[in-house]
């Protein structure tokens, strides 16, 4: 028998279920009336970081090849019968996947034959299949995307930032590892590495859009495994508070220079919450927003192009960067900017009705994100993974002050902390 915990929002106006499933699985729940469309996502807590890890059932740590979590969801569509997206065809869904630093994520979206396509999903997540000569086949197709990956300016960028920040955390790896990573994985090491992050107790489904709780619990009943109620723990190297090196450069061929300028957080065992989060967002929506005052100078002085500056708290286990960038002629003047602006922030704080405007834009934003099925999902996975809640953090903008943020940028901002990388044309005048 499943017991139903409901989480609701008076303040939004949403409620959504959750299940904490006998086979181990974390099951969350989405209704919304009125929506065609079906959206689930079937997870597990395994991304490109966990090179290294430790079983709650055994007494020492493993240390494995980069690029096997990327690996793993490429051969999970693949069966001694077909592979999972012509299952999908032909029912009329769409079906996907990817593996980002934390996680590793299995998806589909329909309008129709929701249950059929859940099925599905719960069928091939749970049903692995690895010979020698599908894992020599698949070095071969995953070798030739990491070349891909090499040759893109905007992955190169990021990547040589990360590296540029951090000397010991996984974060600055290539999620897909490497040519010579990913020649050592054998069908053994996915076996292992998939019946450990793969055990339900690790893992979670949420399906939201047009759903029925109780159809979809029933369905989970029938499909899921149950899984011996291991728990997986990450192991990383400790890491400096201290960058690398300041400064990265590289040429590629691109039209015009692009850049990423980084702050590292100090990190330590901090645990962010939901309202650290928030605070987070409300910070930078009012450095760096196009209503911002650093935006406007740096657009006047045509230092960056409105469509191509960005900015982000980039966060996970063990390791939080605040990121900027975009294209620029003068990728320096615009880290010499951003770095001014810190100084500015700091010296004389935000106010209150600063506080105000940026809290009230992002709770809006967030509030109707709500009225898309793929973004509740994907928002309520990542957020049941790192031991947070949807409501709660989207409830926090409502909470915030301005003696939250100013604390929050005393502690973020360091100058010391920042690092650039930039790619510039192959030639000087392009």
């Amino acid at each position: 028998m499943n017991t139903v915990m409901t989480r609701e929002s008076r303040l939004l106006g949403e409620r959504y279920y959750c299940v904490k499933h006998p086979s181990g699985l974390s099951i969350l729940i989405y209704p919304k009336e009125k929506m065609r469309s079906t959206y689930a996502v079937f997870g597990t807590r395994y991304g490109s970081i966990d090179k290294a890890f430790l079983r709650s059932d055994e007494a020492q740590a493993e240390v494995t090849p980069a690029g096997i979590a990327h690996f793993l969801e490429h051969k999970l569509f693949e069966s001694e019968d077909g592979d999972a997206f012509s299952r999908y065809a032909k029912i009329g869904a769409s079906a996907n996947a990817y593996t980002s630093f934390e996680t590793t994520r299995y998806l589909f979206s329909c309008t129709e034959n929701a249950e059929q396509a859940l099925e599905i999903l719960l069928d091939f997540v749970q049903s692995p299949y690895f010979t020698e000569q599908t894992v020599e086949k698949e070095q071969g197709i995953i070798g030739q995307e990491i070349k891909m990956y090499d040759d893109d300016p905007q992955w190169r960028v990021l990547f040589n930032l990360l590296r540029a920040l951090y000397h010991n955390h996984p974060i600055k790896d290539d999620i897909a590892g490497t040519v010579e990573s990913i020649a050592q994985i054998t069908p053994a090491y996915l076996y292992r590495c998939y019946n450990t992050f793969y055990n339900l107790n690790n893992m979670a489904l949420c399906v939201s859009g047009n759903c029925d709780v109780d159809h979809v619990l029933a369905l989970c009943d029938k499909m899921l495994k149950p899984s011996a109620p291991v728990q997986v723990k990450r192991v990383f190297e400790a890491e400096p508070d201290a960058i690398v090196q300041p400064i990265v450069e590289e040429k590629l061929a691109v039209a015009s220079p692009i850049f990423e300028f980084g702050v590292k957080e100090a990190m330590g065992d901090v645990h962010r919450t939901e309202k650290d989060l928030a605070v987070t967002e409300v910070l930078l929506d009012i450095m760096a927003s196009d209503s911002s005052p650093l935006f406007r100078r740096l657009l006047d002085a045509s230092l960056i192009n409105e469509a191509s500056f960005s900015y982000e708290y980039f966060e996970g286990s063990g390791y939080g960067v605040v990121l900027f960038g975009g294209e620029s002629s003068d990728p320096y003047a615009v880290c010499d900017a951003i770095r001014e602006e810190m100084r500015r922030l700091k010296a004389m704080g935000v106010t209150e009705e600063d506080v105000r405007r940026s809290a009230k834009s992002l709770y809006g934003g967030n509030l109707a994100g709500l009225n898309s099925p793929e973004v509740i999902a994907n928002a309520a996975m990542t957020m049941e993974f790192s031991g947070r809640e949807l409501f709660r953090y989207i409830e926090c903008f409502s909470e915030i002050t301005a003696a939250d943020v100013n604390a929050r940028m005393e502690a973020l901002f360091k100058e010391e902390q920042t690092a650039v990388s930039v790619i510039w044309p192959l030639q000087e005048n392009a």
